[in-house]
């Protein structure tokens, strides 16, 4: 194990893609071993392959690139202004609603911030948002999307760890809004400081706010129509992403008449690259999901951790804090696929629910996509706006804060996860 290990990370160190440092990685134990015949890893490499569930990856990304070229986007922003612009950092404000929005149509983090950074980061500079703290909420914002879903993470969490993702997307909800409203609040407390004031001087009228939400229906009711039909029984998890992109073919065409031909094209050919790079990653990280069972890293993480502590919540903080540590230094779809199999062995036996501590990890895990040295959410909002990082990562401790409070209070409340799981399903 320790092999790979050391081979995986000097091969990030010099620049190689992620997908194939894993499976260089992997493939160097089979090797090098001397029970285990190389076949075995090939074979692992392709029974990644093979899961239903995995389906629903590749759907909910082209949705979300359909969606993206629908006027959704452009409707949520409408909505978003109508109804909290005119708070103490109005704009700012509306980059955190609308990632709570967003997160119901693009399922991505990133994806998610560099939207926002190229559509409303330039005005919030040119109405005199600091550099810093314009990057800052947009890509500590995106987070929300790390929960509401249908969120990428979590699908892939509950593929590996087979755990019910449409139970998963239920306990997103709750936690999504109170990083929403957490994140809100540090806004508020900043832009008081600082006097960065409501664009908007007033309360918007009813008529502004109903005219806006009803212009942006098709994307509010669609997060919604995925539980629904999830917790119905008409769709599985795959199922549902399928209706997803069924959804928003039909809500381009029909509803919006904004999808045409050539951007149904761009849709299918962004989908494809990334659709591409993710599958990759999830083939190759089989065959190292195969060596962490065999070398028995699970257990041994397991006696080492509860040498320190017996508690549960104990060791559910202790791994989140290795967790986050990792998170600084490695992609978040990465982590969730190699860790999973590790961690949550460890939890289940101790009495955790996977679903309370899914919702846990898939947070602190995306977490590391928005700090320093590698977050790739943090450089694509910094390079598209032109900020120094030294800026954004002064900026961002007050959201970062913020964030790991609300994490806190979800490890000691479980509830509050569970509650809507538990109520539907």
């Amino acid at each position: 194990m320790l092999l790979p290990t050391i081979l995986f990370f000097a091969l990030m160190l010099l620049g190689m893609p992620i997908a194939f440092a894993i499976g260089i990685a992997g493939f160097s134990f089979f090797l090098t071993s001397q029970f285990i015949p190389v076949s075995i890893g090939i074979q692992q490499v392709a029974s990644a392959s093979q899961s239903f569930p995995l389906l629903a990856v590749p759907l909910f990304l082209l949705a979300g690139h359909m969606m993206n070229k629908t006027g959704i986007t452009r409707r949520l922003i409408d909505c978003s202004n109508a109804l909290v612009s005119w708070m103490a950092g109005g704009l700012a404000q509306v980059c955190i609603l609308l990632s709570t929005f967003m997160g119901g149509v693009s399922g991505s983090a990133v994806a998610d911030a560099a939207m926002e950074a190229r559509i409303l980061g330039p005005e919030m500079i040119r109405s005199g948002y600091d550099k810093g703290f314009t990057a800052a909420t947009i890509a500590v914002g995106s987070l929300i999307t790390a929960t509401i879903p249908p969120s990428l993470g979590l699908i892939l969490y509950g593929f590996v760890g087979n755990v019910s993702i449409g139970r998963l997307f239920l306990a997103g909800v709750i936690p999504g809004l109170l990083m929403m409203v957490a994140l809100m609040a540090t806004v508020w407390i900043v832009a008081k400081k600082r006097g960065y004031g409501g664009e908007a001087r007033s309360l918007p009228d009813i008529g502004t706010v109903g005219r806006t939400l009803w212009d942006a229906k098709w994307a509010l009711i669609f997060p919604v129509a995925l539980l629904v039909s999830i917790r119905s029984g008409i769709f599985t998890a795959s199922e549902v992403g399928a209706f997803a992109v069924v959804y928003a073919l039909v809500v381009g065409v029909f509803a919006h008449r904004e999808l045409s031909w050539k951007d149904l094209q761009e849709a299918l050919s962004d989908s494809v690259v990334d659709i591409g790079v993710i599958t990759l990653i999830i083939l190759f990280s089989g065959m190292v999901g195969y060596v962490i069972v065999f070398e028995r890293a699970p257990q041994t993480i397991a006696e080492a951790l509860l040498g320190l502590s017996s508690q549960p919540i104990i060791v559910v903080f202790l791994i989140l804090v290795f967790v986050f540590l990792c998170g600084l230094f490695i992609e978040a779809t990465v982590l969730v696929l190699l860790l999973t199999p590790i961690v949550l062995p460890i939890v289940q036996p101790l009495g955790v629910d996977p679903v309370h501590f899914g919702i846990l990890m898939m947070t602190i895990v995306t977490l590391g996509g928005m700090t320093p040295p590698v977050g790739v959410a943090m450089y694509a909002v910094c390079s598209i706006l032109d900020c120094p990082i030294e800026a954004y990562v002064k900026e961002s401790v007050p959201f970062v804060v913020a964030i790991l409070l609300v994490v806190t209070i979800l490890a000691l409340f479980p509830g509050l996860v569970l509650f809507l799981p538990n109520m539907l399903m």
